[in-house]
């Protein structure tokens, strides 16, 4: 538990620099411990410790550990892949959706929230290669992707999400992200939040507007 502290207020104390370095706000932030291969227990470790919002990736894995924790006021983020046919599943326990990438899966929440009050937050993933393969919306198709998704009232559109590439130039990634997100607030001012940045680049990305951190191991640790 020492340890877990440690970690916590330390990535805590690296955000709150990073904010001041670019002239903004803690208010700004959220800050999402990824908490996927590891139990239910952590979960309510970082709960005491005033963590709300956890993120997940796997509903085989989320929908269990969300079922045991009921008794807590979590906040699931779903930010992996997600399967069409599990989508069902997902709506029952998560607030948002970071990995809004395709028709398919737009219609399938569509269908399965068609009866929900409060809309679910989803944010569109954004496809930052020239790989048309890969997952995600490219720059070109965002606006038309979007307009669908904002014709689905039990869907309130956040805004946007990415994972930088591989290949050492997350500044260029964070800026084309900072450059789809400005392009999608021009249409839709609400849709002004930005879902990307991770154990190692959560800086980087805060100075490209980054709104929602996704930080795992640096704060949880290897699991085992």
């Amino acid at each position: 538990m020492t340890n877990l502290v440690q970690r916590l207020s330390g990535i805590d104390a690296r955000i709150a620099a990073a904010l001041e370095g670019c002239g903004r706000t803690g208010d700004e932030i959220t800050r999402i411990v990824v908490t996927k291969f590891h139990p239910a227990q952590l979960v309510r470790d970082l709960y005491d410790l005033g963590v709300r919002d956890f993120g997940e990736n796997r509903d085989q894995e989320a929908a269990p550990k969300a079922e045991e924790l009921e008794d807590l006021d979590c906040r699931w983020h779903f930010i992996g892949q997600l399967q069409s046919n599990k989508a069902k599943s997902v709506v029952r326990y998560a607030r948002s959706i970071h990995s809004l990438d395709r028709l398919s899966l737009l219609d399938s929440l569509a269908k399965v929230t068609a009866d929900r009050v409060t809309p679910l937050d989803v944010f569109i993933q954004m496809n930052l290669t020239q790989d048309e393969n890969r997952g995600g919306i490219s720059s070109a198709d965002l606006l038309g992707f979007a307009e669908r998704v904002s014709q689905v009232s039990s869907l309130r559109l956040r805004g946007v999400m990415a994972v930088a590439s591989l290949d050492g130039e997350e500044e260029r990634d964070f800026e084309q992200v900072a450059n789809a997100s400005e392009l999608l607030r021009q249409q839709y001012p609400d849709a002004n939040s930005i879902s990307a940045g991770m154990s190692g680049d959560f800086e980087l990305a805060l100075t490209y507007g980054a709104t929602h951190l996704r930080i795992g191991t640096a704060i949880t640790g290897n699991r085992g």
